[in-house]
C-alpha cells in the first residue's frame, strides 16, 4: 500500500463534470439544468506535500493559469482543502471538454469536477451542500462573484432551481416526459463578466412583476406537465433583452426555433450559446433551424439535443 493510500483506499479519482445551461431564460442566477452531452474530467491524486497544485490541463482549453488561486478548479479545492484539512496534499489535471466563454458552465464544472473527485480521496467526505459552497468559491474566480445556476445542475443533475448564497437550499424541478433541449453553440467567445457588467442595476416594477409570473409559471408546468404554461413562462423579461444584442442572429435563431415549434428559446448563461425547449418529436426541426440562422449570419455551430435528465457530477475513474 502507498503510503498516502487512506482507509477508504484511494490514491486519485477522476471526475466528470457535465455542462449546463444557467438562468434557462427566467430564471437568472437561480435556475439552471446539466447537459451531459459534454463537461470536464478532473483528476485529483494524494500527495505527500501539503496544499493543492494544478499540474495541468489540456483539451479544448489548455492555456488555463496554473496557480491555484487564479484557477477556478483550483480556488474551489482550496475552499475543500482549508475545511477538510487532511494529512496529505492534492495535485489535479484538468482536461477540457467545454470550451470556456461559451455560456455552458466551463468555469463551474472544472470547480464542481475538482471538489468531487477530491472528496472521493477523503477519509471522511463532504456532503453535497458543503461541495456546492465549495466549488461558488472557484466560480466567483471566472464571473466576479459566486453564483450557482451553472454550477447547482452540474453537481445534483437535472434541471435545479437554488435558493440563497450563504446558505443555498438546492431542489432538482421535474421536467415533463417527451421534453428535449436543443442546444446551439456559435463559435464565438463570450466573456460571463463582459455579459454581466452591461446589465442594469435596476428593473423596471413591470418588468419584475412579469419575470416573476413568468418563472412561476414555468416551475408550475414543469410539476404539472403543463406545455402551454411553460411555453407561456419561458419568456424572459429581463435579461435576455440587454444580452441579445451581444449574440449575432440572436433574434433570427429564436424565432426560427418557435417556429419550428420550440417550447421556448433563450440565451444559455451568459451566452453566446442558445438553447430551446421543444418535444422530441420536433426538437431535429428546430435544431436546424437554429443551426441555419446562425450559418445565415456567417457563424458555425456545434449542436446537440439532450434530454433534461442527468446525474450529474460523478467519479469515472480511480
Amino acid at each position: 500500500m502507498s503510503a498516502w493510500q487512506g482507509p477508504r483506499g484511494l490514491e486519485r479519482a477522476t471526475a466528470f463534470a457535465p455542462a449546463s445551461v444557467g438562468n434557462v431564460g427566467i430564471g437568472f442566477d437561480i435556475l439552471g439544468f446539466a447537459v451531459d452531452a459534454l463537461g470536464d474530467r478532473i483528476t485529483v491524486a494524494r500527495s505527500a506535500k501539503l496544499g493543492v497544485r494544478v499540474t495541468g490541463c489540456t483539451g479544448v482549453t489548455a492555456d488555463l493559469p496554473l496557480e491555484a488561486e487564479k484557477n477556478t478548479a483550483g480556488r474551489a479545492l482550496l475552499a475543500l482543502n482549508v475545511a477538510a484539512r487532511p494529512a496529505f496534499g492534492f495535485e489535479m489535471h484538468i482536461e477540457k471538454g467545454i470550451p470556456l466563454g461559451s455560456g455552458l458552465g466551463g468555469s463551474a464544472a472544472s470547480a464542481v469536477g475538482a471538489v468531487v473527485a477530491a472528496n472521493a480521496l477523503l477519509d471522511t467526505p463532504f456532503d453535497k451542500l458543503a461541495l456546492l459552497k465549495f466549488a461558488m468559491q472557484g466560480e466567483a474566480v471566472a464571473s466576479g462573484s459566486p453564483h450557482v445556476d451553472n454550477i447547482a445542475p452540474s453537481l445534483f443533475g437535472g434541471l435545479v432551481l437554488t435558493v440563497g448564497i450563504d446558505n443555498p437550499r438546492v431542489k432538482r424541478i421535474p421536467v415533463p416526459a417527451g421534453i428535449c433541449a436543443v442546444i446551439a453553440h456559435p463559435h464565438m467567445f463570450l466573456s460571463t463578466k463582459q455579459a454581466r457588467a452591461i446589465l442594469r442595476r435596476e428593473v423596471a416594477m413591470a418588468d419584475f412583476v412579469w419575470q416573476t409570473a413568468n418563472l412561476a409559471g414555468f416551475i408550475s408546468g414543469c410539476y404539472t406537465d403543463d406545455l402551454d404554461l411553460i411555453r407561456e413562462g419561458l419568456n424572459d423579461v429581463v435579461i435576455e433583452p440587454q444580452r441579445r444584442q451581444l449574440i449575432p442572429g440572436f433574434s433570427a435563431v429564436r424565432a426560427a426555433s418557435i417556429a419550428a415549434g420550440a417550447l421556448g428559446c433563450s440565451i444559455s448563461g451568459a451566452g453566446p450559446t442558445m438553447f430551446a425547449w421543444a418535444q422530441r418529436t420536433v426538437a431535429e426541426a428546430v435544431r436546424d433551424r437554429m443551426v441555419k440562422e446562425f450559418g445565415n449570419n456567417g457563424i458555425e455551430t456545434d449542436h446537440w439535443i439532450v434530454t433534461v435528465e442527468s446525474d450529474g457530477a460523478r467519479v469515472v475513474a480511480q
